[in-house]
């Protein structure tokens, strides 16, 4: 354990960054953005719910008798639509938090 330093593999100095820290994201790169990841969730919240209501429908209907799948694709659309509120309330949280700092 002598030979071990705590700072080993840390550079003396570190570089300045150079370029936009704050620019937007390039898209050729394959990253997505925050709104983009978030449009997509949103979108598949949709998709959630949509189903649920074609598997209620096609229950009252009477084209299937099974339950089950139709309280899975209820249970998915339900859980997935409490999440996506949860992470809305944490944005809203960091945007007010965000805009009550002092500068």
């Amino acid at each position: 354990m002598a030979g071990i330093q705590p700072t080993s593999g840390i550079p003396a100095r570190v570089p300045p960054v150079t370029g936009s820290v704050a620019g937007p994201q390039d898209k050729s790169a394959g990253k997505a953005g925050f709104a983009d990841l978030l449009r997509n969730y949103v979108d598949k919240v949709d998709q959630d719910q949509r189903a649920s209501a074609f598997a209620i429908q096609d229950l009252v209907s009477g084209k299937t008798d099974d339950v089950l799948p139709v309280v899975q694709a209820v249970a998915k659309a339900d859980l997935s639509f409490k999440l996506l509120i949860g992470v809305r309330n944490k944005v809203i949280e960091a945007y007010k938090q965000t805009m009550n700092m002092q500068v």
